[in-house]
């Protein structure tokens, strides 16, 4: 099996470089991205049976033993957010090539648009699978780099201004990254994270703390953590439809990715749960609050990714075993049903030819389908019962509960509350846009409430012909929110294993008879 980890990147990039030699035949680099992402998603199944099954897979890349070399590290997590990762940008990959053809390209040219994609995949994809914190650091680069291209696709006003903000933040997100490699390295002898786990605890606290902080703000950059998600409302509304959805369903959880492996493997004797606990409170709250206020669609959904990126550092900073599981849930979960409200929303753009909800209407009779495909997304990430945002909420109130702390059951009550406001908020925008009929007079009504001083509220575009590649990605992709609840028992195994795995970290003993050649 070791032969097919170092393929999950190498791949890509390989997808990546024969997209951008065939840049002028588009049907060459369709056929290459998609076959390159499902062969991605096959090994990745293939190797989640197996680690499963048996131990973590290691490889060190190019024979250097370890630590010394670069290590490929393969676990349950590992594997499962690589396939879940995969199967998301195929269904996204599909809905753009069908915007391209509809469009000519315009908003996504081919030649670039590709080759940048497939380079995303492999930052994501390297990210997901590094041993040691600098081949971390270079698939976040990877990813950045390609997401900075992505991002102002098109070269309007609003996507470079956007962008040069996004690409700001990235960048003293990576420098706080690589000046705490350097300390690390420095203090420690090693970026290898089994090493750098043994080895933590030998270091006076004072520290450790400071290495922690530093780690902790990096990655919370990355991933949108209160008070540095400022920036992500503003950059991913005025991207592409299609990039959007894949930067709100991956790029902010391979900093919570960053944050899970970090905290568990390498700080597991350096507690800042209490910390961690007010900034998950303050994220989803702060968050929540800032979707209620909106009147765009993308916006609101944007608000919304950074407030449940706060459940997921609610059950990090628990720190035991079942809300650790709980967590991986939750992120999978969110995942999935995150992109396929933004390609819904990308539906509801080109029917109406807005995302304002003071301004699209009467979809309900013109777009049945489209009201479908928002509803059950919208519901599940609201956390309505059986939905699988439902079971990962509970998972996380229950292990929250287990600990009975007074902090622990604010946090209880403020994760309830924001689930209801997100219901709120994704209820609002179905009633206005869906149910109200064209000749509705509530609309002078907003106009004059809060709603109407709102951000982008009044943006309006031509109406355009949705193709139905593109409501095929949107529906296969709601047919597979649903799959997350009928079989949400044998993934939340899957999680479960995960947290009881992750609360005891690999050692460099462990890993090595596991070490092969890549």
């Amino acid at each position: 099996m070791s032969i097919l980890v170092p393929l999950i990147v190498t791949l890509p990039l390989l997808g990546a470089a024969i997209t951008l030699i065939f840049g002028r035949m588009r049907r060459v680099q369709i056929i290459t991205s998609i076959v390159t992402l499902t062969v991605v998603f096959v090994i990745a199944a293939v190797l989640l049976v197996a680690v499963d099954a048996g131990t973590p897979i290691a490889v060190s890349v190019g024979g250097w033993p370890i630590p010394f070399g670069i290590v490929l590290y393969v676990d349950r997590l590992a594997s499962l957010l690589v396939a879940v990762s995969s199967l998301v940008l195929l269904a996204v990959l599909l809905f753009s090539v069908g915007q391209g053809a509809a469009d000519g390209d315009g908003e996504t040219p081919v030649s670039i648009f590709f080759p940048s994609y497939l380079i995303l995949a492999t930052g994501i994809f390297n990210a997901f699978i590094a041993g040691d914190l600098f081949n971390l650091y270079v698939g976040f680069e990877i990813l950045l780099v390609a997401s900075y291209v992505l991002i102002t696709l098109g070269s309007t006003e609003s996507r470079i201004r956007s962008g040069a903000v996004y690409i700001v933040v990235s960048l003293v997100s990576s420098i706080l990254f690589l000046a705490a490699i350097a300390m690390i390295y420095g203090a420690l002898g090693t970026v290898n994270m089994a090493q750098i786990g043994e080895r933590m605890a030998e270091l006076p606290e004072s520290t450790q703390l400071v290495l922690h902080l530093m780690l902790v703000i990096a990655f919370g950059i990355k991933a949108a953590i209160f008070p540095v998600s400022f920036w992500l409302p503003d950059s991913y509304p005025t991207a592409p439809a299609p990039v959007t959805a894949v930067f709100a369903g991956l790029l902010t959880k391979v900093g919570v990715y960053a944050l899970i492996r970090t905290e568990t493997q390498l700080f597991n004797s350096s507690d800042i749960n209490t910390l961690l606990l007010i900034v998950a409170l303050a994220t989803m709250v702060v968050g929540i609050l800032g979707a209620v206020a909106q009147a765009e669609l993308k916006r609101i959904l944007s608000f919304t990714l950074v407030s449940h990126v706060g459940y997921m550092v609610f059950g990090l900073a628990i720190a035991t075993p079942a809300a650790i599981g709980a967590t991986v849930y939750y992120t999978v979960h969110h995942i999935i049903v995150q992109t396929t409200l933004f390609l819904a929303v990308g539906l509801i753009e080109r029917r109406a030819g807005s995302t304002s909800i003071l301004r699209v209407r009467g979809l309900m009779k013109a777009a049945p389908l489209i009201a479908v495909l928002y509803f059950i997304p919208a519901i599940n990430l609201g956390g309505l019962p059986p939905f699988s945002g439902f079971i990962g909420k509970y998972a996380l109130f229950g292990a929250a509960a287990d600990e009975g702390t007074p902090l622990m059951m604010v946090l209880i009550v403020g994760g309830i509350v924001t689930s209801l406001l997100t219901l709120y908020a994704l209820m609002r925008a179905w009633n206005l846009s869906f149910w109200r009929e064209e000749d509705d007079s509530v609309e002078t009504e907003l106009r004059i409430s809060y709603l109407g001083n709102a951000p982008a509220a009044d943006d309006k575009s031509e109406q355009r012909v949705i193709p139905r590649i593109m409501t095929a990605a949107t529906a296969g992709m709601v047919a597979v929110t649903v799959a997350l609840t009928i079989f949400a028992g044998p993934l939340y195994d899957v999680c479960m294993r995960i947290g009881d795995a992750l609360t005891t970290p690999v050692t460099l003993q462990q890993l090595e008879p596991e070490v092969s050649d890549g």
